[in-house]
């Protein structure tokens, strides 16, 4: 019998570690729906302001409730905060909450962040320096 073999798992240079990539602060639940097939919908202007991707996975978190969940995001029309699919259970209408990507990298990158006005559009824009 010969001896096991042992991978080695360090990764070569230095470890990647997960770090925020942006966020979207204070955005109000405009509408839920359970019948659909999951993710959120979020308006457009504010994925690109706060520079998150049509179908970006995205960390949920309901000021309101404490809730916390993961899912992908769509873009939708001016204004619009939907939660979908299983996430509607997770909120209602009038819900502040906080959207969040992550990035893996070695050191911190500037990461956008967006503020909302209660009509969910750009209230300010900001930024997590490295």
């Amino acid at each position: 019998m010969s001896s096991p073999e042992f991978v080695d798992l360090e990764p070569a240079g230095e470890p990647l570690s997960c770090w925020v990539g942006a966020k979207i602060h204070g955005i109000t639940v405009t509408d839920a729906s359970v019948e659909y097939h999951g993710s959120i919908t979020v308006a457009h202007r504010l994925l690109k302001a706060a520079g998150i991707r049509p179908y970006e996975r995205v960390h949920v978190v309901n000021l309101s409730t404490g809730a916390r969940w993961d899912t992908y995001v769509l873009p939708g029309e001016e204004g619009v905060f939907t939660l979908n699919g299983g996430g509607a259970r997770l909120g209602v209408k009038g819900d502040k909450c906080v959207i969040m990507t992550w990035r893996w990298a070695t050191e911190m990158q500037p990461a956008g962040v967006v503020f909302c006005t209660p009509d969910n559009r750009v209230d300010a824009v900001g930024g997590y320096a490295s």
